[in-house]
């Protein structure tokens, strides 16, 4: 019982430092809620994020980030926070505004995040930007296989959730390149929800039984599937996913690094290690969380908190005071 007790407190520790990074980069995005303009937006939360990360007293380094050292100043892949001599390492992988346009738009889904896992568990995309992505709830584990036809998969997601095909509800992003699919759930009489982005929360709803989402299909961003990844290791279900280039640079890239685009990797591949952190803020109200509001003392924010072996997930509303204005 007392080790029990141990890693719950060790978890609950890590998680609980990791959501001051993402409701901090969410309160920094808010002022630019609707404002047309995503690139604002995403730097004031890169900052903010950046800021509360080197508070942490961790050894970790950045493998999911924003860019290269040369492309982006902070929260650049290969960016080490902490104490090189704290001996526990860690994988960092963050995303401050996911759903930028969303931010921009004013619109749902917004949400800052934050993933981690012991140094060298977690994947290396090399110059991938893209993955194809199948998420679904703790039954389906190891029962669909993510190659198989859209038709398959619905057949047997229809029997394992023991319900009729019409009952389905995929999440897909609205892309160009998802017409095919969507036509296909259609036509074999599923519903589907379409969101311009956010892939995360279609993830994690997915993996979260009678959430209202089924399942996630489609192809979406590197960062945003390792994210999903850490969370879904996390707490329990399935998570697969492929390279999948959408541009011919990208898919010469990924051949001269030797990367199998045919390969569904597992979730265990994903993330090699179930002591695996994961949280995020919402910054705009969506199907996950309520977003940033603000009075003229506070501001409140919920996130969503997942730590540790354990496969336990709280939802934490917080109200921060606002510094007084003159």
């Amino acid at each position: 019982m007392s080790v029990i007790r141990s890693e719950h407190s060790a978890a609950s520790l890590v998680t609980y430092g990791l959501r001051l990074a993402t409701e901090a980069a969410a309160r920094a995005a808010y002022e630019w809620i609707g404002r047309g303009d995503k690139n604002q937006g995403d730097q004031a939360a890169i900052s903010a994020m950046h800021a509360e990360l080197q508070k942490l007293g961790i050894n970790g380094v950045v493998v999911i980030g924003e860019g290269s050292e040369a492309e982006v100043g902070e929260l650049f892949n290969g960016e080490r926070f902490g104490d090189p001599a704290t001996p526990a390492e860690f994988d960092i992988a963050v995303d401050p505004v996911e759903g930028t346009s969303y931010l921009a738009k004013g619109m749902t889904n917004a949400m800052a995040v934050v993933g981690m896992a012991p140094r060298g568990t977690m994947f290396q995309p090399g110059p991938a930007f893209y993955m194809e992505k199948f998420a679904a709830a703790p039954a389906v584990k190891g029962k669909i296989d993510p190659a198989a036809p859209t038709e398959e998969k619905l057949r047997l997601l229809s029997q394992i959730l023991d319900k009729p095909i019409s009952d389905l509800n995929i999440y897909v992003l609205e892309k160009p390149r998802h017409r095919d699919l969507v036509e296909r759930l259609h036509r074999a009489g599923a519903r589907v929800a379409l969101y311009p982005a956010g892939d995360v929360a279609g993830a994690l709803m997915a993996a979260i039984p009678e959430s209202g989402i089924d399942a996630l299909m489609g192809t979406g961003g590197v960062p945003e599937g390792i994210l999903s990844a850490c969370a879904i290791r996390a707490m329990g279900g399935e998570f697969m996913a492929r390279l999948d280039p959408q541009l011919a640079t990208e898919k010469s890239a990924v051949e001269a690094a030797g990367m199998d685009m045919r390969r569904w990797y597992q979730l265990e591949e994903l993330v090699r290690s179930d002591q695996v952190f994961f949280c995020a803020t919402g910054i705009t109200t969506g199907l996950l969380f309520e977003g940033v509001e603000r009075t003229r003392t506070h501001e409140k924010t919920e996130t969503l908190m997942i730590g540790g072996p354990l496969a336990e997930r709280q939802l934490l509303t917080t109200f921060h005071r606002r510094a007084p204005t003159a």
